[in-house]
């Protein structure tokens, strides 16, 4: 085993003297998940400590775009004219599941307007406006957005497609999610818990009959113990850790950049794997290289390298990327013509060249002799008579992409910028229990956010929101059922 992969190793309940520092819960990482914990343990009356190994609140979570994917007919969902239920977001979850829980989704959909109420009474209001075009993220403040493959098929045929992005008004990337998590941070102290930065814990306390009692922590030279009733990890994924990658997710060694904190270690999943919490969907990765905006190349075609379809091109990214990953040698090309190409901004998949016919981009791309012509002439085929039988991609995105010249644009592993992250975590129950694998429960451990395993969608099932929104919903839940028990 190697040093990244090594789990901490447990400490008895006799590492804690009897003047050591008792909390009635302890939570581990202050993300979206870790603070969200914390603020509904010290509300239901439990006195909470949390512990951050960064010199700042955070995590990752002030990495991400900002959107939390809710529904079930949010505020936002009725201001702009969008219906959506309970019963219609459960459906879609679970046809995107890989092998969906589906207590947790069914949690998550029937709590999801509650939670839409929640995050505003941090201190700030979703937009109630709407941004209908192909994006990654919304460009300016509009409140809600596609973010997922609801109106692609075969989802849109299991459930009635709905825009469930709410993006925190705030224009940018990460600017919103930093306004939230400075939110999180002011109603956290303002409920009394206290928190220590640049304390990282290193391993968990258990007592004789397997329940957790307590952490062991460091921060800088100092090291010590608290003992505690209950224990919520929510310290991040793995991504950056290049030992664990290379045994569960080796796809993301090869090329991708990788997003997150320096502190994405995955020490919280080996946490709670020291104690027999099992491990889920480790070997899932989120990959993609987004090739839009703008829009209109949604339109154009995108072939393998033998010159062939294998995808419908209006995926959201990251399927469009996992299906890239599976072709031969990662090599795909999106392939649009004049009359529809346009140019990002800032492209992650980088344009090869124009070509002013078929033939030459062949020859250039090293494409079998015809086949791209082929796949041309049936793609226009399909196109002109609205309906794309091979893939089943929206007739809203199919145009003839007839006229000369073809741009092409290289969405090859290596050549168009791809990113990633990890998915996989401890197993929990639908209130954040870690678990064995018999199913059992870990008395006094906890986990939530990127280091527990809740919605379980794969990277061609994900949608953007999912892990500020499953990671702060599920992080209340864990701190609510944690502090059970405890009163103000």
């Amino acid at each position: 085993m190697s040093k990244g992969t090594a789990l901490p190793a447990v400490l008895p309940a006799s590492a804690l003297a009897d003047d050591t520092a008792s909390y009635d819960v302890v939570v581990v990482g202050f993300g979206i998940a870790g603070g969200c914990a914390a603020l509904e343990a010290a509300r239901a009356g439990a006195r909470v400590l949390l512990l951050e190994k960064a010199a700042v609140h955070g995590g990752t979570s002030s990495m991400s775009g900002g959107h939390f994917y809710l529904g079930g007919g949010t505020a936002v969902q009725v201001a702009t004219g969008h219906e959506d239920s309970v019963e219609e977001m459960y459906r879609y979850l679970v046809a995107v599941s890989k092998q969906p829980e589906h207590d947790k989704i069914r949690a998550y959909c029937e709590g999801s307007v509650e939670h839409f109420d929640w995050l505003e009474d941090l201190g700030f209001e979703f937009e109630r406006s709407y941004y209908p075009e192909k994006a990654v993220i919304q460009p300016g403040t509009q409140g809600l957005m596609f973010t997922g493959n609801e109106k692609v098929w075969p989802y849109r045929e299991q459930a009635v497609p709905a825009p469930r992005g709410h993006k925190v008004p705030v224009a940018g990337d990460t600017e919103g999610t930093r306004m939230v998590m400075d939110l999180l941070r002011a109603r956290v102290e303002e409920a009394g818990v206290e928190v220590r930065y640049e304390t990282g814990v290193t391993n968990l306390v258990v007592s004789d009959a397997g329940a957790v009692v307590g952490v062991a922590w460091k921060s800088f030279d100092v090291t010590g113990h608290v003992a505690a009733s209950a224990v919520v990890v929510a310290a991040g994924g793995f991504v950056m850790n290049p030992d664990m990658v290379a045994a569960y997710t080796p796809s993301l060694a090869e090329k991708p950049f990788t997003l997150g904190s320096t502190y994405d270690d995955g020490l919280g999943i080996r946490l709670g794997s020291s104690v027999g919490a099992e491990l889920k969907h480790m070997e899932e990765p989120f990959i993609t290289a987004p090739f839009y905006p703008p829009s209109a190349l949604v339109t154009g075609f995108l072939v393998n390298r033998d010159g062939e379809r294998f995808v419908a091109e209006d995926g959201y990214h990251s399927r469009t990327s996992q299906f890239v990953m599976e072709q031969p040698d990662h090599t795909a090309y999106l392939i649009v013509d004049s009359e529809h190409v346009e140019y990002p901004k800032f492209p992650l998949v980088p344009l090869i060249d124009g070509f002013e016919t078929i033939k030459e981009l062949e020859t250039s791309l090293g494409l079998p002799d015809g086949s791209v012509a082929a796949t041309l002439a049936r793609y226009n085929e399909l196109a002109e008579a609205g309906e794309d039988l091979d893939f089943h991609k929206s007739p809203e995105w199919l145009a003839p992409q007839g006229t000369g010249p073809w741009a092409v644009f290289d969405l090859r592993l290596g050549k168009a910028i791809y990113a990633g992250f990890t998915l996989g975590g401890i197993r929990v129950s639908v209130d954040g229990e870690a678990q064995r694998p018999d199913g059992s429960v870990i008395a006094g451990l906890y986990a939530a956010g990127a280091c527990a395993s809740n919605l379980a969608q794969d990277g061609k099932g994900y949608c953007s929101g999912t892990q500020l929104g499953e990671g702060s919903f599920f992080g209340r839940r864990a701190g609510r059922h944690a502090a059970r028990g405890f009163t103000a």
